[in-house]
C-alpha cells in the first residue's frame, strides 16, 4: 500500500458527522408502563449541545443507561450527578480518545497511545484497575492493560483487544455465566448463608488462555455474553447461553470461548465483517455480506438457536450494525434500516410511523444519508 493510499485509509477511518438520537431521553422513565411523549424522540433528532460538533464515534450498549460520544479526541466528571445533556469529561481533555465502550453503569475509553481509562461502577472489578476498593470511581482511573486497540463492555464486565502477542483479548469484571471466558464462573457461597451465592470480582484484566494462539480482531458484548472473531475469520462465543444467543444449538452457558461451527471452512468471516451483540441475541455478516442472526430475535415465535441468514437484508451492503435489547439498526448502502420491538420511539420512524416492526424498514428521515458506525 502506497503512502497516499494509507493516508486515504486513515482519513476514511476518521470520518465524522452529526449525531442524531432517537428513543428515550430520560432514564427515570425507562421501564415504566407509561411515559410522557415529550421525553421520547420518535424521529432522529440533533442534540442541541452537539450541534456543529463532528462526532467520530458513539458508545452505548444494550444494557447501558448512558452514552459516550467522541469528537476530535476529547470527551467521569468526578461526581455522581445525573446529566441529561452531553457534557465534556474534563479529566479526559488531555488525552486523545479513539475508542470507547459503555456497560450498565461504567465507561471504558482507549487513548491514541494504546492506554485505557475507565470510570463508573466498579463493584465487580469491571474497570480493570486491579482493585475494587472503591465501589464507584467518579473520575477516570487507569486500566491495567497496554497496547490496547479497542474495547467493548457487557453489563458488568469489560473486554479489551490488544496488540500484545499471545494476549490479544483480556477481560475483567463479573464472572457470572462464565462471561469472562476463563473457564469458571467463580461462584461461591457467602459466609452468612449456605445457599446464598456470590461471584468473586475479577478486577485485574486477564488474557483468555484458550485464545492465546489466536489473534482476536473483532469483539462485541451483550449484557452477559461475548462474540469475538479471530484473524482467520472464525467466530467464538461464550457467557450466558439463554435463548440460543451463543449460536451452539443449545442454551448451555459457555465458560470459555467456543467456536461457532457455521462460520468455518467456506463460510469464514471476511476482514470487513460486521459483528454485533444485543441483550439476548447476536449477529454478524459473513460471505457476500449476508447478515446472520441468532438468539431471541422477536418477542414472539421460536428463538434462533444457531445462526440463520436474515433474508430481508440479502443483497444490501451492510457497513455497520448495533443492537439494543430487542431492536436493531444497520447502516447499509445509503440507507439506515431498523427493526424490532420498541417502546420509546427508538426505531426512528417518526410520530406517524409504527412503533415496532417485525421486519427491517428504512428510516425515512435518514434516507440518502451515509450512516457511520
Amino acid at each position: 500500500m502506497s503512502t497516499e493510499e494509507a493516508e486515504k485509509k486513515v482519513e476514511a477511518e476518521e470520518k465524522a458527522g452529526e449525531l442524531l438520537f432517537c428513543g428515550a431521553t430520560c432514564w427515570d422513565i425507562v421501564g415504566r408502563k407509561r411515559s410522557t411523549g415529550d421525553t421520547n424522540l420518535v424521529s432522529p433528532t440533533r442534540l442541541r449541545p452537539l450541534v456543529g460538533v463532528d462526532i467520530r464515534f458513539v458508545a452505548s450498549g444494550c444494557s447501558s443507561c448512558h452514552c459516550v460520544a467522541l469528537d476530535k479526541g476529547q470527551l467521569g466528571h468526578g461526581d455522581t450527578i445525573q446529566r441529561d445533556r452531553p457534557t465534556v469529561v474534563s479529566e479526559l481533555k488531555k488525552y486523545k480518545i479513539v475508542k470507547a465502550g459503555s456497560g450498565r453503569n461504567h465507561t471504558v475509553v482507549v487513548t491514541e497511545d494504546g492506554n485505557s481509562l475507565a470510570f463508573g461502577w466498579n463493584k465487580h472489578g469491571q474497570l480493570g484497575s486491579g482493585s475494587v476498593r472503591n465501589e464507584i470511581e467518579a473520575s477516570p482511573v487507569r486500566c491495567l492493560v497496554s497496547e490496547v486497540k479497542t474495547t467493548a463492555c457487557g453489563a458488568d464486565f469489560t473486554v479489551w483487544l490488544t496488540s500484545v502477542e499471545g494476549a490479544s483479548i483480556l477481560t475483567a469484571g463479573l464472572p457470572q455465566y462464565g462471561q469472562l471466558g476463563h473457564g469458571t464462573d467463580n461462584e461461591y457461597n457467602t459466609k452468612d448463608s449456605s445457599v446464598r451465592l456470590a461471584y468473586e470480582a475479577q478486577p485485574r484484566p486477564k488474557a483468555i488462555a484458550s485464545l492465546s494462539g489466536e489473534t482476536i480482531v473483532k469483539v462485541a458484548c451483550g449484557a452477559n455474553h461475548t462474540v469475538a472473531v479471530d484473524s482467520n475469520g472464525y467466530v467464538y462465543t461464550w457467557g450466558f447461553g439463554g435463548y440460543g444467543r451463543l449460536g451452539h444449538r443449545e442454551q448451555k452457558d459457555e465458560w470459555a470461548p467456543r467456536r461457532v461451527d457455521i462460520f468455518q471452512r467456506n463460510n469464514v468471516l471476511p476482514p470487513d465483517a460486521v459483528v454485533s451483540a444485543g441483550s439476548v441475541n447476536s449477529a454478524c455478516t459473513a460471505g457476500g455480506g449476508q447478515l446472520y442472526m441468532w438468539g431471541k430475535i422477536k418477542n414472539t415465535g421460536d428463538d434462533w438457536m444457531y445462526p440463520k441468514p436474515l433474508m430481508d437484508l440479502s443483497g444490501w451492503n451492510i457497513r455497520c450494525m448495533d443492537s439494543g435489547s430487542m431492536h436493531h439498526f444497520v447502516g447499509a448502502d445509503s440507507s439506515c434500516i431498523s427493526w424490532g420491538h420498541a417502546q420509546y420511539g427508538e426505531l426512528g420512524y417518526g410520530p406517524l410511523g409504527q412503533k415496532s416492526s417485525a421486519v427491517p424498514k428504512k428510516v425515512d428521515i435518514l434516507e440518502g444519508m451515509h450512516v457511520i458506525g
